[in-house]
């Protein structure tokens, strides 16, 4: 019995082990500066990494999806270490709760840079404060909720995908839409010089 407990604490640490080495692997900077939003950014983007440099609003569209995978992947490394019951009891949540905070201020810099670029709508803009809002309400809720048993906490955890990608499907519809309307008429061709007579 005492090697069976001993086995089992051996697999359960080195699975952990080498999720948090996959996560370090992942987070290697690289060796030149780069953007966040368009803006300087620190030596390692990984708020936006596949829309670096590019549009605020793509930016900040992928950063609310990337940002909510990283802390869900962080608070599944705590449940697989200390079992859903114990996963925030004394400190073993220290690793999620951390998340947390560090991705909400991460995001702020996102989040201003594409309101800034909704406020050409007031449509826009009001489904960007909706999709903000949903996005810290869904972090929040990836502590899990007893008595949900394993298949319950993963599917509730994974329904905001589906709804990030509604959000963002219509707040870029608003914004086409208002792009089309507003574009400026292409300027007028000068009119043709005449001939001097002869």
């Amino acid at each position: 019995m005492h090697v069976t407990h001993f086995l089992s604490r051996f697999l359960r640490r080195f699975f952990v082990a080498a999720a948090l080495a996959g996560a370090l692997a992942s987070a290697a900077p690289p060796l030149h500066a780069e953007m966040i939003g368009g803006n300087p950014g620190p030596a390692h983007n990984y708020i936006c990494p596949d829309h670096d440099g590019g549009p605020a609003l793509d930016c900040y569209f992928e950063a609310v999806v990337h940002l909510y995978t990283m802390c869900k992947h962080v608070k599944s490394i705590e449940i697989i270490e200390f079992g859903y019951e114990k996963a925030t009891q004394g400190t073993n949540g220290a690793k999620s709760e951390y998340c947390l905070i560090k991705q909400r201020l991460n995001m702020v810099k996102p989040y201003q840079a594409a309101m800034h670029d909704a406020a050409i709508s007031q449509q826009a803009t009001e489904a960007m404060k909706s999709l903000q809002d949903y996005w810290l309400t869904s972090m929040q809720a990836l502590e899990w909720r007893p008595p949900e048993t394993d298949d319950d906490y993963k599917a509730r955890t994974t329904v905001p995908y589906e709804r990030f990608k509604e959000r963002i499907a219509g707040i870029k519809e608003i914004m086409d839409v208002v792009k089309s309307r507003t574009t400026p008429a292409p300027a007028a061709a000068p009119p043709a010089s005449k001939k001097g007579k002869r």
